[in-house]
């Protein structure tokens, strides 16, 4: 059986870890976050419609919400996959 709290825990290390390395990458090289963000949308030019300077406290905020919401999703996904597996 799938245990939900790892299951959850493990999405939002890997949701934390994504946000650290293209905050990384956008400050050692911006033309390599460019490319690596916008190639998750089909090559469309995202990138140009983030803002150019993000203050600390926004990154400090959207990096504790992008945990707590991966870690919410996560547990979410393993209850439905859990329940769908008695299911089918």
């Amino acid at each position: 059986m799938l245990n939900r709290v790892a299951f959850a825990t493990a999405l939002a290390v890997l949701a934390a870890a994504m946000h650290l390395l293209f905050s990384l990458a956008a400050l050692i090289s911006p033309n390599v976050f460019r490319l690596l963000f916008n190639a998750q949308f089909f090559g469309a030019d995202v990138a140009s419609l983030l803002p150019r300077v993000i203050p600390y406290e926004g990154f400090i905020v959207t990096f504790i919400v992008l945990v707590i919401s991966a870690w919410l999703i996560g547990y979410a996904w393993a209850w439905l996959y859990i329940r769908l597996a008695v299911v089918f």
